[in-house]
């Protein structure tokens, strides 16, 4: 099979060259979140509520919160070039800094000095009623899967390709449907291959091979003892990845998983899940002496409770429900969500690595797609388990087609794959970024040692520190780096704008409704 899917990409690539337009992907867009620990000056989880002078996590488009008061999200705008993405994420966190008093932004995506589930505060965005929404459900996750498992970090890298392209493939690939219908398609075929390969981006970016026994707080682990205070996979790659992090691990006992045949598929898969009762939440109870503890008893609460490496999104309009979002315009865009925070860069993330995902993701485009079954599905979900705990063994095979292939040869065989997307993307490019990109990721292909886990385990050895010395350290030297950053009048007036106005636009939500949490809360689900 694999041969008659390499010659159909192949054929595809073949095709995209003949049209002899340079920009042939002028317009793409591409975005970044990166997730960050707001940590006190001894490494611990920040008790103090988010910042006001950096305005309202509810309602500001790039300075919030995930699940925990401390866990500070920045999301940019998308940019057709990656240059500006990084150049927007660098002067946000510059801005963060300059509002932040004795606490650092934590450098790694796994946590340390935590003291329990006591010590995670969850997320508020006042009294609004999309606010408590916010709230609420945070605090059912906490209920469901412990508060602890919801402060890892990550970085999620958001990609679209321009009309343009579309209707130059569409027309390439000899197709009669509507415009929207072959891009929600195709983009579900991209995603069915995101999450065939998708083992790749642990395997090259995986930043988190040690974690903090405080994280387990006390819990058994199949993980090797580092030093007094470090637990750690001899071979792993993204313990964030592996089953220490958050995952819906009820999907055995009840049978849900998000089905990635069509985008009709994927909503009704999740329409049941957030609709269909489970008795262990059930048990935990919604509303308990008048306060709420989850949004419902579900299996979801809400869409965005799937844990998933990729996913189709849609921009919402208001307080629109996800799946009908993508129901009634279709995938805007595709969101990876499998990237660690990068503790060697300042930003999380370096430019390279953007290059090299969005090659991948043009190469999983190209590929024949064809659906996943479910003796398949269980080959993607181990063989993103074991790169996770396991990726730098030389030894290590993956399942592939019901056939055992090692991680090596299989990722080489990407990356050859790879070369000619990455000369297509470099035709608007004189000194060849794309290719570069790809050069690098294949020298960690054939030396494990070059990859980010493999650095970080043996910088700790090399130095005689611990994971929390390694990683307060690196939060240190990444603070000097944003303190030495000059931002501009411009762009200084931009932020403090945007948190004035964001500010406003909260306290106008508090006071401009009078209907009940319990009326909103219904409305919401009873969207249609």
């Amino acid at each position: 099979m694999e041969n008659c899917l390499h010659k159909l990409a192949q054929l595809r690539l073949a095709r995209l060259f003949e049209t002899d337009t340079q920009h042939l992907l002028d317009g793409r867009l591409i975005g970044l979140e990166k997730e960050t620990l707001r940590v006190a000056p001894q490494g611990g989880l920040a008790q103090t509520p988010h910042p006001r002078s950096l305005g309202s996590a509810l309602t500001h488009p790039h300075i919030t919160t995930d699940y925990s008061e401390a866990l500070m999200e920045f999301v940019t705008p998308p940019f057709e070039h990656s240059a500006d993405v990084l150049a927007f994420l660098r002067d946000t966190q510059a801005y963060v800094y300059s509002h932040l008093q004795d606490e650092l932004l934590w450098a790694t995506s796994m946590p340390c000095v935590l003291s329990g589930e006591a010590g995670v505060p969850i997320a508020w965005y006042g009294t609004s009623n999309p606010g408590l929404m916010k709230h609420i459900y945070r605090r059912g996750l906490g209920y469901r899967y412990g508060k602890v498992m919801q402060v890892i970090a990550g970085v999620h890298f958001n990609y679209s390709l321009p009309d343009s392209f579309w209707r130059l493939y569409q027309e390439i690939e000899g197709n009669k449907q509507t415009l929207r219908e072959f891009i929600d398609d195709e983009y579900f075929a991209l995603i069915r291959n995101l999450q065939r390969f998708g083992w790749l981006v642990p395997y090259l970016f995986g930043a988190s091979p040690a974690i903090c026994k405080s994280f387990l707080g006390g819990k058994k682990t199949s993980l090797k003892e580092f030093d007094a205070n470090t637990c750690y996979g001899p071979n792993a790659t993204s313990l964030r990845m592996g089953d220490i992090g958050y995952q819906n691990n009820k999907e055995n006992e009840v049978g849900i998983k998000a089905c990635y045949r069509n985008l009709d598929a994927y909503v009704q898969s999740l329409q049941f899940a957030i609709n269909t009762p489970y008795k262990g939440y059930e048990e935990i109870g919604v509303k308990v002496a008048g306060e709420y503890r989850q949004l419902n008893a579900n299996i979801l609460q809400i869409e965005n409770e799937y844990y998933s490496t990729v996913r189709p999104k849609q921009i919402l309009e208001g307080y629109e429900k996800p799946t009908l979002a993508l129901q009634r315009r279709g995938v805007r865009y595709i969101e990876l969500r499998s990237l660690d925070v990068n503790a060697f860069e300042p930003l999380g993330i370096n430019a390279t690595q953007m290059r090299f995902i969005e090659a991948l993701m043009v190469y999983c485009l190209i590929q024949d797609s064809q659906q996943i079954c479910h003796n398949e599905q269980s080959e993607i979900d181990h063989n993103e388990l074991d790169v996770a705990h396991f990726g730098r063994d030389p030894q290590l095979n993956l399942q592939r087609n019901a056939r055992s292939i090692s991680l090596k040869q299989w990722a080489a065989e990407i990356c050859d794959d790879m070369q000619g997307v990455c000369e297509l993307l470099d035709r608007a490019h004189f000194d060849k970024p794309y290719m570069k990109a790809l050069v690098e990721q294949r020298e960690k292909v054939m030396d494990p040692e070059a990859t980010p886990s493999a650095r970080m385990l043996q910088t700790m050895r090399d130095r005689g520190e611990g994971f929390y010395h390694f990683a307060r350290r690196m939060s240190q030297q990444h603070f000097d780096y944003f303190r030495q950053v000059q931002l501009s009048d411009e762009r200084r007036q931009f932020f403090d704008g945007l948190s004035a106005a964001s500010l406003d636009k909260q306290a106008q939500m508090e006071a401009g409704s009078s209907e009940s949490f319990d009326d909103y809360l219904q409305r919401y689900f009873n969207q249609s």
